[in-house]
């Protein structure tokens, strides 16, 4: 098998992580690439699983060893990248890659794997419902919560570089774009 690569991007709390995982249940040749970072492990977590979690002083080693595909500091001294190894033991399997990433990370794969990836971009409905879905969260304070919304609202601009935009205003739509984005590019020579 030819590896492929769909990426998911979107501001934090768009819904992307759920899409992500809806699509992995209807496409068995797709497999989820872990991704790696330096912050802590959050309630419910495990590493390997959910990300590979490092220090911010291993996240940096690997940076030199250049065992990344990608990787960027998204805020001082928090970091998230994919491994190469990653992507490797995916294909090596006989799957295709998918991705949930922030829109850097997102723009960062689409360009070095060109036609080999889909890149969508998953569209909160309004910059309010994005805030109320981080509040509802509550894994954020006040302030974490300002800088993701104007985080989000810098990533938003970033959308028409991506190949498609699903707007996820009622999920199951949102789960019904993305399926049909992903199974045409699946099918595709």
């Amino acid at each position: 098998m030819d590896g492929k690569l769909v990426i998911f991007s979107a501001p934090s709390g768009a819904g992307k992580t759920t899409i992500v995982k809806k699509m992995l249940e209807l496409f068995p040749t797709l497999k989820f690439s872990i991704s790696a970072c330096s912050r802590s492990v959050r309630s419910g977590e495990s590493d390997g699983v959910d990300y590979f979690f490092l220090s911010p002083d291993t996240f940096r080693a690997k940076i030199k060893q250049n065992e990344f595909v990608e990787w960027e500091e998204v805020y001082p001294g928090s970091y998230y990248g994919t491994l190469k190894s990653e992507v490797e033991r995916i294909w090596d399997a006989g799957h295709h890659v998918v991705f949930d990433v922030d829109v850097k990370g997102g723009l960062k794969l689409k360009s070095i794997f060109g036609e080999k990836a889909l890149a969508i971009f998953v569209m909160p409905p309004s910059i309010e419902e994005l805030e109320k879905r981080l509040a509802l969260r509550s894994t954020e304070s006040d302030e974490t919560l300002k800088m993701r919304i104007a985080k989000a609202e810098d990533e938003i601009s970033h959308a028409p570089q991506f190949d498609q935009i699903v707007i996820n205003d009622e999920l199951h739509h949102a789960v019904d774009k993305a399926k049909g984005l992903v199974e045409t590019f699946l099918q595709k020579g």
